[in-house]
């Protein structure tokens, strides 16, 4: 598979490879800085062959990627918005061997000074062009191609290592979805590399001599998008669907003619704001997917085309769709029994996309992993249920789940309610409990211009009291972690 990706670097050599910041940089200059850094890696005696990069939006942290892909490394992105204390974490978890930076600010300072006796610190901004090939290092396919870091319930980072073989399969996987792209295609790359989508919008692309067209980390994001899918002409566009609701008010001035796909995953999909924007995109097939870290990337899709396809739709989130090639999905409930079709429990995955474990960590993999008539599976967190056609529909986290006056409510069913009462797309239902120690539940929106006392009696004749929020905060934005997502966490701080 390394052997395609180098031999486009000579096909392609003219050919921009990324466009960074208004900067080209061809498939040649990206192969001789790759190979310049091939050479220094390989000339490293480490033990654990596994490199931390210390992000930036600049070629170099692309080339460092992509050179120990191709050398038998293992990558860690580090995210240099993290406190320099969790980063450190994920030094020592990971075993990180050397840290190469581009730019050095107050947390990298913390970082060389509480380690500088112990790995090796590279400025990654010193390579420059190498006259030396860059060249494909046989590796095990079971070996870790890149280790990443979520979110831990008990607030230390979970290392997913990412095998070769993991990777190969997501590759092959998202080709046999039949997307038609080839080297005329310009990707738009808006995604921090420490969230896996990234590895769509940067790796797919250079598969097929395609162009990356990043994001700049200044300013407003959404505007940035903006300007990229307009100025560049993006043909590919893989966006989180928080993204959506941030241009929304400018939709009826947009129109990106030029779009032919336009992917969204990592939250869910909503109908209506998907008929909006396909006014914006009306040469775009419209897909939406799902996958967590843990299964490499993605591993189902959907396509929800106004016009092209009747979309499926429950509580105004559209289908995640079926498998894609070589994942297996079942049910669970909470019995432990496979549910039938339009019967409720926790989504499994199974397939060589499927992590080998958390890093170090047994009893969280425990916990997740179990097999199942002699398959391996992975328990996502995710409650789904599967139509009578085989489509599955996401209906919520297990973890946003809660009992309210001993009744069960799935936070996103109050979500869609709230929206089909106000017709408003930002909405986020928590729960709390008050200074009895009774839970109920607490509304945000997001900018909303309404009269949130009528709302609150619209939603009298929807739901049950118990399902009504009681308190409703309107925030002119809602935070967003790094991945471009809601951050429920930020919120439920604010409460």
């Amino acid at each position: 598979m390394w052997n395609k990706l180098l031999n486009n670097f000579s096909i392609f050599e003219k050919k921009d490879a990324f466009v960074i910041q208004e900067r080209h940089y061809s498939y040649a200059e990206v192969r001789q800085l790759a190979a310049s850094m091939q050479y220094y890696i390989l000339s490293l005696k480490t033990q654990n062959k596994t490199i931390g990069i210390y992000l930036n939006n600049d070629i170099t942290t692309y080339c460092l990627m992509i050179a120990s892909l191709c050398s038998d490394f293992c990558y860690v992105p580090l995210n240099p918005a993290n406190p320099a204390e969790r980063n450190l974490n994920i030094i020592d978890q990971a075993e990180i061997d050397v840290i190469f930076y581009s730019h050095l600010d107050a947390e990298m300072e913390i970082i060389q000074t509480s380690l500088k006796d112990k790995i090796i610190f590279k400025n990654a901004s010193q390579f420059s062009l190498s006259s030396s090939e860059l060249r494909v290092f046989e590796t095990s396919l079971n070996k870790n191609a890149y280790i990443l870091f979520t979110s831990g319930s008990t607030g230390i980072p979970k290392g997913v290592p990412i095998t070769h073989k993991n990777l190969f399969a997501f590759i092959n996987a998202f080709y046999a979805l039949n997307i038609n792209i080839d080297s005329s295609d310009r990707f738009l790359q808006m995604f921090d590399l420490t969230f896996d989508l990234s590895v769509i919008s940067y790796l797919i692309p250079l598969f097929v001599g395609a162009s990356v067209h990043t994001v700049s980390d200044n300013g407003m994001k959404y505007m940035q998008v903006y300007s990229v899918l307009e100025d560049e002409e993006i043909t590919f566009a893989m966006m989180v669907p928080s993204m959506l609701s941030y241009l929304r008010p400018y939709f009826e001035d947009l129109k990106f003619e030029m779009l032919r796909y336009s992917f969204f995953c990592g939250e869910a999909l909503y109908e209506d704001i998907i008929k909006e924007w396909a006014v914006c995109v009306p040469n775009a097939h419209i897909i939406n997917i799902y996958g967590p870290t843990e299964g490499t990337v993605v591993c189902m899709a959907y396509e929800c085309t106004p016009g092209i396809t009747a979309t499926k739709i429950y509580n105004g989130i559209i289908s995640i769709g079926k498998a894609m090639q070589g994942t297996k999905l079942l049910i669970k409930k909470e019995d432990g029994t496979i549910a039938k079709p339009n019967e409720k429990g926790e989504l499994c995955l199974s397939g060589p996309q499927i992590t080998a474990g958390y890093l170090k960590n047994e009893e969280k993999n425990k916990e997740v992993f179990f097999f199942e008539n002699n398959e391996r599976y992975y328990k996502t967190g995710d409650i789904c249920f599967i139509d009578s056609e085989g489509d599955f529909f996401y209906c919520g986290r297990t973890d946003h789940q809660v009992k309210i006056d001993g009744y069960r409510i799935e936070l996103c069913e109050v979500e869609h309610h709230v929206r089909e009462c106000c017709n408003h797309q930002g909405v986020v239902v928590l729960d709390r409990k008050n200074e009895k120690g009774s839970m109920f539940l607490h509304l945000f929106l997001e900018n909303y211009l309404g009269n949130t006392e009528e709302l609150s009696i619209a939603l009298q004749a929807k739901l049950p009291d118990y399902m009504i929020p009681k308190v409703i905060t309107n925030l002119a934005s809602f935070p967003l972690n790094s991945n471009g997502k809601v951050d429920r966490k930020a919120l439920r701080r604010m409460m």
